[in-house]
């Protein structure tokens, strides 16, 4: 599925395991709580989730079971792995929230080998600035300096949500 020059690593924390190997990620799962409860992706196909985890470096958070570890968790990563990196889809299901596991998640998506020399990290949250300031972001010091687009299309998308 995803194509990346570097072997996945592998993390664990009590009865949880964090893991970059693709070939554990439950896309049914991530496309479920992203489409369905996320306020960010309301609605997006499975065909738009599975496209932008192949083109990301995608975490897994588990549950370590005997038999098939069970997925509880999820972020990705879209970086060109030299100076930029944009944190993304970063989720825990609720029945596994309040024990640390989001902060894990980060802290284990920072300190990848293969993210460290990077210059520059982004994220757009409505509600998690808590988690993610612990670990440095901060709002934009100069958001003159800062400038994203949208396309006309989004634009409309967003305006009929609005309305519903």
């Amino acid at each position: 599925m995803i194509n990346h020059q570097f072997s996945p690593k592998t993390m664990y924390q009590g009865k949880y395991l964090l893991s970059t190997d693709a070939d554990k990620l439950d896309v049914d799962l991530i496309h479920d709580f992203l489409s369905n409860q996320s306020y960010w992706a309301k609605g997006v196909s499975r065909e738009k989730v599975l496209r932008s985890m192949q083109h990301s470096l995608c975490f897994g958070v588990y549950v370590i079971d005997p038999v098939r570890d069970r997925q509880v968790g999820f972020a990705r990563v879209v970086t060109d792995f030299a100076t930029f990196a944009y944190l993304a889809d970063v989720f825990i299901l609720d029945a596994h929230r309040g024990q640390g596991l989001g902060k894990w998640l980060v802290n284990c998506i920072l300190a990848h080998p293969e993210l460290q020399e990077l210059r520059r990290w982004v994220l757009f949250t409505q509600d998690a600035h808590t988690l993610y300031t612990r670990f440095g972001f901060r709002q934009i010091d100069e958001p003159q300096n800062a400038l994203y687009f949208r396309p006309a299309w989004k634009e409309a998308e967003q305006s009929l949500i609005r309305q519903e």
